[in-house]
């Protein structure tokens, strides 16, 4: 089994960053068994295609806007990852869209994909988070691990 965990953002769009920020502190705080990837994919929209080709797990990592309260975290599976990306927060999602679509026209799209994210409160220039996602990013840091407890894929405390 492989499994992409793939953070997604801008660092110098504030909370857009998150993604990027989570998949940092992951490769910082844990070791992965080797059928895990985690990837910083910023926003390189379909030039990540290649990296879905044989992946049976993606995990995707991304600020959302879903209409709630600045730091909500949301889990989406399913029919519920394409209406989350339906209203854009930021142009990368617009490649995260052509890049789930592609994949499937081309029988690349992995069979389980799951995206944990939170609603962002500014995507304006700047390199911080707002205190609203900064209090989610731990939270969301925990879930992806226990995600992938449930894969069968934990993690290990890096040293």
């Amino acid at each position: 089994m492989s499994i992409l965990v793939l953070g997604l953002g801008n660092l110098v769009m504030t909370d857009d960053a998150l993604g990027c920020r989570v998949a940092d502190i992951l490769t910082q705080r844990f070791v992965f068994p080797e059928q895990v990837e985690v990837l910083d994919g910023g926003t390189l929209g379909l030039d990540l295609l290649p990296r879905l080709e044989g992946i049976e797990k993606l995990l995707i990592i991304d600020a959302l806007e879903m209409d709630a309260a600045p730091g909500t975290v949301f889990r989406l599976t399913g029919n519920e990852v394409p209406r989350a990306f339906a209203n854009k927060l930021s142009v990368h999602q617009m490649g995260l869209q052509d890049l789930l679509a592609v994949s499937e026209l081309q029988g690349h799209l992995p069979p389980e994909l799951v995206v944990w994210g939170a609603q962002a409160e500014s995507i304006e220039m700047g390199t911080g988070l707002s205190k609203a996602m900064s209090l989610a990013l731990d939270d969301i840091v925990d879930s992806v691990v226990r995600e992938l407890a449930g894969w069968g894929a934990e993690p290990s405390s890096a040293a």
